[in-house]
């Protein structure tokens, strides 16, 4: 029976190594940049959206994910000019930069809205035309036609109202000065450059190479100009590079730091080389499976969930130290010893897996990832100990100084006292944990998955406020049956939207009936101007002397079709939606300049108008997180009344000695992190939920094994990694993994302490009778 049973275990171990490595080369395109994302929303769910929403957000982020601006500025135009032509140059060579022409030129727009022109009207040039005399518009244009440097082509627009349409909405923006596009500001000028990324820059080689080429570029534009300049920037790819830099660099902390930990207490252990290199491959193959096992289900990986996945680290290397802990203390064959302790290890990996698992239960994409990561690696770095260690051991490690003084600890350990003193620790510890839980707050914010630089989001802020930017975030969405109501609508809204802004409320908008007016309003603007200019020539007439005619009325009236084909239209038709994403029409309408105040009259003015929904991103994802996170929290009460019947299913009335200690460690946990001034959000319950899926195991093991050295070294060795795993994860600069790695780091080590306290003082054997 030895023979075959050898060959069958030969055979098993054999198609693990090639399931593994075939997995790993068919993913190995993971490493290119198309596969990894750091796209914060990316992470959330977007079933709560309805289908039009959805493509209204993907419009508004199609425009901006590869595009970079960055501004110049200095008080002398002069030296910010030569700056300015400097920084392009450098950068015409770069690789990974492409400059972008300006929008389309101003010539060329005026060109195309020519033929349409007089039915164009500003909101005060129409207000002027209804409120003003006909003798004093008559003034005024005579005035222009007089006035040096008059346009020989007065008659056609005596007041001048064409330029002033452009200029209005030319003053919203940059404008071409001297071959460069320039935006004044009450500091001095600002020279515009937009850029668009070519490439990814998700490179995990812990480089910011769009940084370090905008640097080169502003040191030599500061040569050039001989005096230092002003420089911001903003940009998508910026915030996905400095993600990845970071991810980077906190993947070798948090995975090479809990490897290095690993190793160093193995070491300690079993004073072998040979532990050392199987566990260390266990832990290869489990971060290998992982990764591929995620990017082979999402087709992607996020960068957080490389992040988080480092800390598997400390989970996965718990099978192999139980197997070398085994073979030091009772010397035992390997096949046999891996027989005997397979039910074990099978049970410490279910019950693993399923608190991993339990990510997945809330629709968020980013949980789900990172549940299939550690559940794919726990379990490759399970059956790599199961099917090659018995091949690849050979002899079993001798006791160490450092291993017989752990696996002797548990008979030092102190119980919880009985009696008066029991109660007063207690009193105490309740105490002291109810004031933290009172100091303990709740956050539910998107930006708590953010890390970007605060230098980076600082230098945006400022851009987007000289460029007066809208936010994607928060908009108007307009709906109607066909395209002149979705314009009549939308021109309602703007006139309101006036009303806001003459208040202060709001800086301003992006709205597409701005150039594109109903055909309605066009028929309406071109009918007043025709009046007011038929006074005008006519007055004009008679001081001239001679017959002044006005131009012809337009053949045609602008229309979507028309303007959706000219270049002029280009920066706008992200929002202009059309019939997509659902029934009738629909068009955003983007605004600047918001605030929290600004908001809430904004949502207000949304609700007296049917045809326009307020959608505000923020708050509507702070809001799901909001739900998950109370959704979880009482999963976590339903798994604790679960795993307790379970317990007095097996141990009866002694089940609370497996229980309590989990118990006390998330409660103390919870009031440290009040203590702390660390926030309790989505991930830090989470964090709860994997506590007690970890923790139990410690109290499960003091009723199971009292007094086994073996077992008591390998589950001290396993919460010390798991422990220095999850605290590495504490360092991230996500605050959303910093508190779920803080919460477990102390959540473990809770438990680690607390078990021994509670552990019985006479034979488990009567206890479970």
């Amino acid at each position: 029976m030895t023979e075959p049973r050898s060959r069958a275990w030969a055979g098993l171990a054999l198609l693990w190594l090639l399931a593994v490595a075939g997995l790993a080369w068919q993913q190995t395109g993971f490493w290119q940049a198309a596969r990894l994302d750091s796209d914060v929303l990316a992470l959330l769910p977007g079933a709560a959206e309805d289908g039009r929403v959805a493509l209204a957000n993907q419009r508004l982020a199609q425009g901006s994910t590869r595009q970079i601006v960055v501004l110049l500025g200095h008080d002398d135009w002069a030296p910010l000019q030569r700056g300015a032509k400097a920084f392009a140059s450098r950068l015409q060579d770069e690789p990974r930069l492409q400059a972008l022409p300006p929008d389309a030129a101003v010539g060329d727009a005026m060109a195309a809205y020519a033929p349409y022109q007089r039915g164009l009207l500003t909101r005060d040039q129409r207000q002027r035309l209804l409120d003003e005399e006909p003798q004093a518009l008559a003034s005024l244009a005579l005035a222009r036609l007089f006035a040096p440097g008059a346009a020989p082509d007065w008659a056609a627009d005596p007041l001048g109202l064409e330029l002033g349409w452009w200029q209005a909405r030319a003053g919203r923006g940059p404008a071409p000065r001297e071959g460069l596009l320039a935006l004044d500001s009450p500091v001095g000028p600002w020279v515009v450059q937009r850029f668009e990324q070519r490439g990814s820059p998700f490179a995990l080689d812990g480089d910011r190479h769009l940084q370090a080429a905008l640097d080169r570029a502003f040191a030599d534009a500061q040569a050039a100009a001989g005096r230092p300049l002003r420089r911001l920037q903003a940009g998508v790819p910026l915030h996905a590079e400095a993600a990845a830099a970071r991810a980077s660099q906190e993947v070798a902390t948090i995975g090479l730091g809990s490897l290095l930990a690993v190793l160093l207490l193995v070491w300690l252990a079993f004073r072998s080389l040979r532990p050392i290199l199987l566990v260390a491959l266990s832990l290869l193959v489990g971060v290998a499976a992982g990764v591929a096992a995620t990017a082979w289900v999402f087709g992607q990986v996020h960068l957080l969930t490389l992040v988080f996945g480092a800390s598997l680290v400390g989970v996965a290397e718990d099978y192999g130290i139980h197997y070398f802990a085994s073979r030091q203390q009772d010397g035992a064959a390997p096949r046999p010893l891996m027989r005997r302790l397979l039910p074990a290890l099978a049970l410490a990996l279910a019950t693993s897996v399923v608190a991993y698992l339990t990510l997945a239960i809330a629709p968020f994409p980013g949980l789900r990832q990172m549940a299939v990561f550690s559940a794919a690696g726990l379990a490759a770095a399970f059956l790599t100990v199961v099917l090659w260690f018995p091949f690849l051991d050979r002899a079993s490690p001798r006791p160490s100084r450092f291993s017989r003084w752990v696996a002797g600890s548990l008979a030092r350990w102190l119980r919880w006292p009985r009696g008066v003193a029991g109660i007063a620790i207690g009193l105490a510890l309740a105490t002291v944990v109810g004031v933290g839980l009172l100091q303990l707050q709740v956050r539910d914010d998107l930006r708590s998955l953010q890390a970007s630089p605060p230098e980076l989001l600082a230098s945006e802020r400022e851009a987007a406020a000289l460029l007066s930017l809208p936010s994607p975030a928060q908009y108007f969405l307009v709906e109607a049956g066909d395209p002149q109501a979705l314009l009549r609508a939308e021109e309602s809204l703007v006139d309101a939207l006036h009303e806001l802004r003459a208040s202060g409320t709001l800086a301003g908008w992006r709205a597409v009936s701005d150039y594109l007016p109903s055909q309605s309003r066009q028929q309406a603007d071109a009918g007043l101007r025709r009046t007011a200019e038929a006074a005008i020539l006519a007055q004009a007439s008679a001081v001239l002397g001679e017959s002044l005619v006005a131009a012809p009325e337009p053949d045609a009236w602008l229309g979507p079709d028309t303007w959706l084909a000219a270049p002029a239209s280009a920066p706008l038709r992200p929002l202009w939606l059309g019939e997509q994403g659902g029934p009738g029409w629909a068009s955003v309408v983007l605004l600047e300049g918001l605030t929290p105040d600004s908001t809430a009259a904004l949502a207000r003015l949304a609700e007296s108008r049917p045809q326009v929904r307020w959608i505000d991103r923020t708050a509507s994802y702070s809001a799901l997180l909001s739900h998950y996170r109370q959704m979880m929290g009482w999963l976590v009460l339903v798994a604790y009344v679960a795993v307790g019947l379970a317990l007095v299913l097996r141990f009866g009335r002694a089940a609370w000695r497996a229980l309590l200690p989990t118990a006390l460690a998330a409660t103390i946990t919870l009031g440290l992190l009040g203590w702390l001034g660390v926030p309790l959000d989505l991930f830090g319950v989470l964090a709860q939920l994997l506590l007690l899926g970890f923790g139990i195991d410690y109290g499960i093991f003091l009723l199971e094994h009292d007094g086994d050295p073996a077992s008591w070294l390998a589950v001290c060795l396993g919460a010390a990694s798991t422990s220095l795993a999850f605290g590495l994860l504490a360092l991230s600069a996500t605050p959303a993994l910093h508190s779920f790695g803080l919460s477990l780091l102390l959540g473990i080590s809770l438990v680690w302490l607390l078990s021994p306290c509670f552990r019985p003082r006479r034979e488990i054997g009567a206890l479970a009778r």
